[in-house]
């Protein structure tokens, strides 16, 4: 028997299908082995930064499956994802299944051709990529508890800290003190409409090249605009080319699908994943624009028929950045001819974004006619005054007379030759044809307006935007970008308002206590220099242990350094008008669970608090009762995240809440949990919005992502017995789908199509 192994179940589905039968094909599903919980035990620093690793819980089986068809198999291939993770995925199998000479096969597009091109020329596991990626797990690992063990002492209990993470969310901090830093202005737009030919041609609108400051000036301008004559100053036509875009790679693919989609970086990696799995894109990890000669002969092809001859101009891309990482493609689809894929419309709205930008990456520029006309009124000023940071199309400019009022202007554009755009018409934007008028051509004047507006602040940065950041400052890779923004949400330290990142005030705090006595290890030059570090042991530049003993041995210093430094229960003084509710004095800001709030500047001596906003908190009041469960304490109510609620006074040692019946009643689905057949599924909201689990609850920990339909599913697993999990509302094509995620009828969709 010959076994080859690969991470995924969908990816082993698809390699099957090429192998005639002649493999066994088996899923690791992802990684089986990882670091322990507790930094003590994970890493041994003193012998060499050597981790420990353990089998990863709910793995036992799989490890056990393979041991087992690793004994019966004459040959071993792994043949996991082409990058050091993938590296790492592979030798953690050899070591767990007690493989002794595995052959590792790589494949950057899963095709057949591809497929059995890489079983044809197997290689060893390659130890530099492999330590590279253990080298940055336990960087991650040693840093992030270091840190976060001193942020609880100092900050608060169950905040983190991160060697990527504080970095990007550094960025995201100095962006929002830009924000609140600034102090807007007042100015006046002013436009003017006018038409040719004495009036009776097309009208069009004017703007004024200058915004005043004042509202007098503005009046002035209005004034005289009103009362002279308005010509044409000048009228420049000039012929510009739009030229394509290189092929995707993992970052520009995350900031286009966040554009034009609206996918979050880690959904778009999801469905490219599954994409790749499919067979239907080459691998969705790399920093490389280079397309492979098969594929471009392709697009060659296809272009020359689609489009014809004129539109093809062959094309080479030059990397983006001096680290991109292993010989893989540009992201593409495997077979250019093909020009939709995908299982559901996400995948295909991904897939076709992947093919619009290969196919159009090797097409002709696009040639645009820009046009700017200019106006005055009467003699007007002499200069032309042009405006910056404005997008490149045609500009008309209309003149003003006597007075020395600004020119007035007018842009235009139109397409003389789609070229690329062809293939991707959404990048073409719209044509803004302007009228046909002579140099000192008389304009009527219609109307003028003016509105008084204020400047902007700088804008947050979208998920889009922080990935571009990040690869621009060089912090984290391809591979880590979409995980750094979610593990910044998920820590709370931002939350997406209208697709802005916003720093929570968690967030805020911690950004600010690390800025504040970590300054160097949090900044974008240390950041980036150790990416190029890992990539050094990548390409087998460096040693693994002496790049970690460098870092560690300064940093540990460093942060037990730092042990001295005063808890922070201060975090400035509150607006005076904010006085104490209970003692009336002075009042400060200090940090909870939920965010920033108002403590009496007296406390513990008193125990006035407010919310951040001034309302009154009224802080835990005793209920009179005894606690059911420690017996010790009083039960006491506090205000929580999501409103008031009763607990044991001696929390966290008692963690018993008591319930509402009340409010259990009114959010009861009425449908009874099929684990303990004695609660009700409930609905309640948590830290990722609703949910609904056992009335039970600690006892019971059932829960589901949606409300319950109250049907029990039906599907039959191995040995004939049913599913039994509870059925729960889906979609509008997928009305119901079973709350088990392992259960095939999770997704009825594809059991359909299977069948």
């Amino acid at each position: 028997m010959k076994l080859l192994i690969v991470e995924s179940p969908a990816k082993a589905k698809t390699i099957s299908k090429y192998l005639d039968g002649k493999y066994t094909v088996k899923a690791s599903v992802g990684h089986i082995r990882d670091l322990p919980k507790s930094n003590k035990s994970a890493i041994d620093i003193e012998a060499g930064f050597v981790p420990r690793y353990e089998i990863s819980k709910g793995k036992e089986k799989i490890v056990s499956e393979l041991k087992s068809l690793v004994k019966k198999a004459d040959e071993v291939l792994l043949a996991t994802d082409p990058d050091r993770e993938g590296e790492a995925i592979a030798w953690h199998i050899k070591e767990a299944a007690g493989i002794k000479n595995p052959k590792r096969v790589v494949f950057y597009e899963i095709t057949k051709d591809a497929v059995k091109e890489a079983i044809e020329h197997p290689r060893d596991i390659d130890e530099n990529l492999r330590r590279a990626q253990e080298a940055r797990r336990v960087l991650d690992r040693l840093v992030g508890y270091d840190l976060s063990g001193l942020i609880w002492k100092k900050v608060r209990y169950g905040l983190s800290a991160g060697r990527v993470q504080s970095p990007a969310l550094r960025i995201i901090m100095e962006r929002e003190r830009e924000i609140r830093a600034f102090i807007p202005e007042k100015y006046w737009t002013i436009t003017a409409d006018v038409s040719a030919k004495e009036g009776a041609g097309e009208k069009f609108t004017l703007a004024c090249s200058e915004e005043p400051r004042k509202e007098k000036e503005a009046e002035r301008i209005l004034e005289i605009g009103n009362r002279e004559t308005w010509k044409v100053k000048d009228v420049a036509e000039t012929e510009a080319k739009r030229s394509p875009r290189a092929p995707f790679i993992t970052s520009t693919l995350q900031q286009s699908a966040s554009s034009r989609l609206g996918f979050a970086p880690s959904r778009t990696m999801g469905i490219a994943q599954r994409l790749y799995e499919a067979g239907l894109i080459t691998y969705m990890r790399t920093d490389s624009v280079n397309m492979s000669q098969v594929a471009l002969n392709q697009i060659y092809s296809l272009v020359e028929k689609k489009f014809g001859k004129e539109y093809l101009t062959p094309r080479a891309y030059s990397k983006k950045s001096k680290n991109a990482q292993e010989a893989h493609e540009a992201i593409r689809p495997t077979n250019m001819l093909s020009e939709s894929g995908g299982a559901n419309d996400e995948q295909q709205k991904l897939y076709r974004l992947i093919w619009q930008r290969a196919v159009s990456s090797q097409m002709t520029d696009a040639k645009v006619m820009r046009t700017k006309i200019t106006a005055v009124a009467g003699e007007g000023k002499t200069q032309d005054l042009h405006l910056s940071g404005k997008s490149k199309r045609t500009k008309i400019i209309a003149e003003i007379g006597k007075g020395e009022i600004p020119d007035f202007y007018i842009n235009g554009s139109r397409l003389k030759f789609d070229g690329w755009l062809a293939a991707d018409p959404m990048s073409r934007g719209e044509d803004v044809e302007l009228p046909k008028v002579m140099v000192g051509e008389i304009l009527k004047l219609l109307e003028m307006r003016s509105e008084g507006k204020q400047t902007e602040p700088p804008a947050r940065y979208s998920e889009a935007g922080l990935v571009k950041e990040l690869e621009k400052r060089g912090i984290g890779r391809p591979s880590t970008y979409a995980s750094i923004i979610k593990t910044l949400e998920d820590r709370g330290y931002v939350e997406k308002i209208n697709k802005a990142l916003c720093p929570t005030d968690t967030g805020d705090v911690v950004s600010s206590f690390l800025e504040e006595n970590f300054a160097h290890y949090i900044s974008d030059s240390f950041t980036a220099q150790m990416e190029d570090k890992l990539d050094d042991i990548a390409n087998g530049k460096i040693e693994y242990e002496k790049t970690l003993s460098d870092f560690y041995k300064p940093f540990s210093k460093d942060v037990k350094s730092k042990d001295k430094i005063e808890k922070i229960n201060n975090l400035g003084e509150a607006d005076p008008a904010m006085k104490c509710p209970i003692c009336k004095g002075s009042m400060i800001i200090k940090l909870s669970k939920t965010g920033k709030f108002l403590s009496c500047a007296k406390f513990p001596d008193c125990s006035g608090a407010r919310k951040i906003t001034g309302e009154e908190l009224a802080g835990p009041k005793e209920t009179g009762e005894d606690c059911p469960e420690c017996k010790k304490g009083k039960l006491v109510e506090r205000d929580g995240k999501f409103g008031r609620f009763i607990s044991c006074g001696n929390y966290p040692k008692c963690k018993f809440i008591k319930k509402d019946a009340e409010l259990e009643k009114q959010n009861s689905t009425g449908v009874s949990c099929p684990a303990c057949k004695d609660g009700m599924m409930t609905e309640r909201r948590g830290r990722f919005g609703l949910f609904y689990s056992c009335s039970n609850y600690p006892k019971c920990k059932n829960a589901i992502k949606a409300k319950p339909t109250g049907n029990i599913c039906k599907h039959e697993k191995g040995g004939g017995a049913n599913c039994g999990a509870l059925m729960m509302q889906g979609t509008k094509t997928i009305p119901e789908r079973c709350s088990d995620k392992t259960c095939p009828n999770h997704n009825p969709h594809k059991i359909a199509k299977a069948e």
